[in-house]
């Protein structure tokens, strides 16, 4: 059939206007069709759509289970690198990346953002907000952060500095900000936000240095304060902001408030859009030692905590507190996830956790009842929960207000937060755990400071008391733990070298992914642990793998870089590596990235020491309050901080210039003038050089 002039110029008119709605792959208006899509129904539904990696967790129950079967037990072997990418950093990746139709969003070090064209292995476009380097020194456990969240168009993104940004997810360009945090106080951002219902949930850290801790709901379009949700009393005086904060402030003593509390909601959260209550863990109280916080004792409500709030207003709904009158930085901030699980011949809504203290709890999550709660490591501070009042039974070992105590687990918790993983398959939970103690006791010395920017804890060794023990403490390792919750028993493990390991990925192909301290990327075997896949990839991970699909073929995807609190002092790689993404498919054959040695000085310094004896003791002091955080003792051999006892002679000429000046300020390095004066510097430095002395002599 033979078309007319108007007909050929109509049709040539359609096929132009089709091509105009199919945007090229990766391009502006591609990401912005894509990204636009992340709405409220995909959220709900985002197991439907298991190509994609949509939040956190990747669901709202935050399981962290990819129904993805492509790389599977028969084919592991297969499994090779696609590409890398340097991002740049050598500071801890914590984060777990999302995946929008192959547009990859990670969170980086000092709270950078980079989008990736998965297709291409190439950064689409980079967004530094500029934290101010001044505040590494307010993060408590390095400058890290652990995710972005998508919605409508928009990658969220938390910074160290208290804000949170709205940005452009197509451009990087920023919509909107909130300041949310009071800057003339150590608060902080490393956790990840959550959209609910339209609103951008975030919450803060920086208990260690006393503040008060909050949720905060913002709207995911204009970025308009929706609600607050305090996690612990402020001043009685003051009045309550709400009713549960005046429940609460009956369960302290003393004048908490000047301390700040604590309850810092830094990490952990999950949703259930059927119950619609959103799911938040806190932290420990302000200072860590319940003594000097609220001096008769009391709960202390909500640190430590398993909240339940309605995401609409704010509203408390029920809570179940872990660790009562936590002294021990027992935080609630790991990892919550949701589950419905066959107990007893009864199919029950579940929320579970494994925090710090060392017991998994299993709760219902419609109104925070116990159902169970067993050891899932080796403690000693508590001999099991009562089932009927959910409280710990604590023992002879807990508290140490007359005795230095060796307390298992320590401060680092059983697990920390590094994400669980769950296959809904076997009903098993995947657990990075460590086993480490750490010793407690009443500092007689400690006064509160908030001027110093100093840890105010509260604990520490009193010279005047015994020390009190474990006779059979277990060796101090990290593990790869299989969890039946509804059994409350432990199926298998894996042993790693190192302490401080990665999160964890499960499939549906019974797969198990997790990074390792010593380098290493595994696959194991989801029923038995069984090893059967690993790359070794030179630097310590600790950020968490996702899986994801593009264009028919299924990704695993994981960001390496060695740091976090784990990473300060040790590592256990010969280097420590720039941060790097690596994204691994059946059939890949790219190289591994070839990054020059740049190993620290393994030689000790050798410079004499010209101090008095007091001037060292005095250094000693100083060091211990001011420094060892992030150097650590000399000759632990370092981490992402230099062992100063392994630095070269420049140094120490620079000594005062560099701890008082700022020369280093662009790493991070802290600016103490106005808090340390010319001798007080010079009594660190002859503290080191007498350190370096004893290991040089003890050689």
């Amino acid at each position: 059939m033979k078309l007319t002039a108007p007909l050929s110029a109509c049709l040539l008119f359609v096929l132009l206007h089709s091509c105009q709605l199919v945007p090229e792959v990766g391009s502006t208006a591609f990401i912005q069709q894509h990204t636009q899509q992340i709405d409220k129904h995909r959220l709900l539904m985002a197991d439907q759509t298991p190509e994609d990696w949509l939040s956190y967790g990747k669901n709202y129950a935050e399981d962290r289970f990819s129904e993805l079967t492509d790389i599977n037990k028969e084919n592991i072997e297969q499994l090779g690198l696609v590409w890398s990418l340097n991002v740049g950093t050598k500071r801890g990746i914590e984060a777990t990346p999302l995946v929008v139709n192959g547009i990859l969003y990670l969170s980086l070090p000092w709270s950078k953002v980079v989008a990736v064209d998965v297709r291409k292995g190439e950064t689409i476009w980079e967004f530094d907000p500029k934290v101010p380097k001044a505040y590494g020194e307010k993060a408590c456990c390095d400058v890290v952060n652990r995710g972005v969240a998508i919605y409508e168009g928009k990658v969220f993104l938390g910074t160290l500095n208290g804000k949170l940004i709205a940005l452009d997810a197509a451009t990087g360009s920023i919509s909107w900000e909130q300041q949310t945090v009071d800057t003339t106080k150590a608060y902080t951002i490393t956790g990840a936000p959550r959209v609910v219902n339209g609103k951008v949930i975030i919450g803060n850290g920086g208990a260690e240095y006393g503040v008060r801790g909050y949720i905060t709901a913002y709207d995911a379009h204009s970025g308009e304060q929706q609600w607050r949700f305090y996690t612990v009393p402020g001043d009685p005086a003051k009045g309550f902001e709400s009713p549960a904060m005046e429940a609460a402030a009956k369960s302290w003593d003393g004048e908490w408030w000047k301390y700040g509390g604590g309850g810092t909601a830094w990490d952990a959260m999950a949703y259930d859009p059927a119950l619609n209550l959103l799911y938040v863990g806190t932290g420990n109280g302000s200072p860590w030692n319940r003594d000097y916080r609220s001096p008769k004792g009391g709960d202390n409500l909500y640190v430590s905590s398993i909240l339940a709030i309605n995401p609409d207003n704010g509203e408390l709904i029920w809570y179940y507190q872990t660790t009562p009158g936590d002294t021990w930085d027992y935080t609630a901030t790991q990892h919550l996830m949701l589950a419905d699980l066959t107990i007893e011949g009864q199919v029950r809504q579940v929320i579970m956790q494994a925090p710090k203290n060392g017991f998994f709890y299993v709760l219902d999550r419609t109104d925070g009842s116990l159902i169970s709660a067993e050891p899932y490591i080796y403690l000693n501070w508590a001999q099991k929960v009562d089932l009927t009042t959910g409280r710990p039974i604590e023992t002879d070992f807990s508290r140490y207000q007359d005795v230095n105590a060796v307390i298992f687990p320590g401060p680092g918790g059983g697990h920390n937060w590094q994400p669980m993983a769950f296959n809904r398959t076997h009903n098993l939970v995947y657990i990075p755990t460590h086993h480490i103690a750490h010793q407690y006791g009443n500092d007689p010395n400690w006064v509160y400071d908030t001027t110093a920017l100093i840890w105010n804890l509260g604990t520490g060794m009193d010279p005047r008391l015994p020390i009190r023990q474990d006779t059979t403490p277990p060796l101090m390792e990290g593990r790869l733990i299989a969890w039946d919750p509804a059994e409350q028993k432990e199926k298998w493990r894996v042993v790693h070298q190192d302490i401080w390991n990665s999160g964890v990925l499960a499939t549906a192909a019974d797969l198990v992914f997790q990074g390792s301290g010593d380098g290493f990327f595994y696959a194991f075997d989801a029923k038995t642990g069984e090893n059967l896949w690993k790359q070794d990839l030179k630097t310590g991970i600790i950020g968490s793998p996702i899986s994801y699909m593009v264009d028919d073929v299924q990704y695993i995807t994981i960001a390496v870089g060695w740091g976090g609190i784990g990473g300060f002092h040790t590592k256990s790689t010969e280097t420590i590596n720039p941060g790097t993404l690596y994204t691994f498919a059946l059939g890949g054959k790219a190289s591994m990235p070839e990054y020059p040695v740049s190993s620290p000085p393994k030689t000790l310094i050798e410079l004499a020491v010209s101090g008095s004896a007091e001037s060292i003791a005095n250094g000693q002091v100083l060091y211990g309050i001011y420094c060892q955080r992030c150097h650590g003792m000399a000759g632990m051999g370092g981490g992402i901080f230099p062992d100063l006892a392994y630095s070269n002679p420049g140094v120490y000429q620079n000594f005062e210039d560099y701890v008082l000046k700022g020369l280093l300020l662009h790493n991070g390095m802290p600016v103490f003038e106005g808090r340390l004066d010319g001798q007080q510097v010079e009594d660190i430095k002859q503290f080191v050089l007498s350190s370096v002395e004893v290991l040089r002599n003890s050689q």
